[in-house]
C-alpha cells in the first residue's frame, strides 16, 4: 500500500486555492515549478503526492515512468462525451437502479469515489447523496464538482449531486432515523475489491485508488444496512467474477463485460 500524500504541489498561478485544500487536508504546500523537473526531484523521496493546477486537484504518484494525474474531470474527456453521447437509460448503473419514463429514484450514493456513476443517474433526473470515506478520494470529488458547477451545461446536473463526507455505515444509520418517505429509494454501493491482477484491464484510476486508499474490508456490513433503509432496492457494483457482498445472492444481476451490478429488491 503506498503511502499517504503529505505534500501539495501548486501552480504559482492557484497558490491561494492550493493552499486552502493543504490546510484542509493537513499537507504540506510548495511551488510547483517546472512540472517534470519538480516530480522527477521527488522521486524516492514520496510515493505519492497532490497537485493544484489550472485543472484542479490530481493525485500524482511518483514512479517510473511517470504516470498521468487522476483527477475528478467532469467537464471534459470521456465522461463529458458520455454524457452527449452515451446510453442514457440503457447505461447499466440506470437499468439496475431502474430509471425510467415516470420513475427517477432518489439515489443515496454510499461509495461516491469518483462520482462517475452519480454523474450518469443525474444527468437522467436523479437526486444523489453522495458518501466517500476517503479524505483523499472525497477532496477529489469535491474539486470537480465545484468546477463542474461552473460549466453552464453541467450545473443543472451537478446541483442534484449532494456530496457528504464521511463513513457510508453512518449515512446510513441516519437515514434509518428518518421518516420513510424521506429515505432515498436506492442505495448505491461500490465497495474497492482487492483485484490482484496487474493488467491494462485495470484502470489507472482504481489501481492508485486501490494502493492508497487500500481495501474495502468492511464492505460485508453495509449491506443488511442498506436494506433496512432503501425504499425499493439496494444495488451494488462489483467486478464480473468477484463473490456475491456479504455471500447474499442478489434478486437479479445486471450484467457487463468486465462488471455487473448485483441488485436485491426489497
Amino acid at each position: 500500500m503506498i503511502e499517504a500524500p503529505r505534500l501539495l504541489l501548486f501552480s504559482e498561478a492557484c497558490a491561494g486555492a492550493a493552499q486552502a485544500w493543504a490546510a484542509r487536508l493537513g499537507l504540506s504546500p510548495a511551488p510547483l515549478g517546472e512540472r517534470k523537473q519538480t516530480l522527477e526531484s521527488l522521486l524516492g523521496q514520496h510515493e505519492a503526492l497532490l497537485i493544484y493546477d489550472e485543472q484542479g486537484l490530481a493525485l500524482q504518484t511518483l514512479e517510473r515512468p511517470l504516470p498521468g494525474p487522476v483527477r475528478v474531470d467532469f467537464a471534459g474527456g470521456t465522461l463529458r462525451w458520455r454524457l452527449a453521447h452515451g446510453g442514457g437509460r440503457s447505461e447499466m448503473v440506470a437499468k439496475a437502479c431502474a430509471v425510467k419514463k415516470g420513475f427517477v429514484p432518489r439515489v443515496l450514493d454510499c461509495t461516491a469515489g469518483l462520482g462517475r456513476d452519480a454523474l450518469i443517474l443525474a444527468s437522467l433526473g436523479c437526486e444523489l447523496t453522495l458518501c466517500e470515506r476517503s479524505p483523499l478520494v472525497a477532496a477529489l470529488l469535491v474539486d470537480g464538482l465545484q468546477r463542474a458547477a461552473l460549466d453552464a451545461e453541467l450545473a443543472p446536473i451537478i446541483s442534484r449531486m449532494h456530496f457528504q463526507p464521511g463513513e457510508a455505515l453512518a449515512a446510513l444509520l441516519a437515514f434509518a432515523d428518518v421518516a420513510p418517505e424521506q429515505r432515498p429509494d436506492v442505495v448505491l454501493l461500490d465497495p474497492m475489491f482487492p483485484h490482484r491482477e496487474k493488467s491494462a484491464l485495470v484502470k489507472k484510476e482504481m489501481r492508485v485508488f486501490r494502493a492508497i486508499v487500500g481495501e474495502d474490508l468492511d464492505a460485508d456490513e453495509l449491506l443488511l444496512p442498506a436494506l433496512a433503509v432503501a425504499r425499493k432496492r439496494v444495488v451494488v457494483k462489483r467486478p464480473k467474477l468477484a463473490p456475491y457482498l456479504a455471500g447474499k445472492k442478489p434478486s437479479l444481476e445486471v450484467a457487463g463485460q468486465s462488471g455487473r451490478f448485483d441488485v436485491y429488491l426489497v
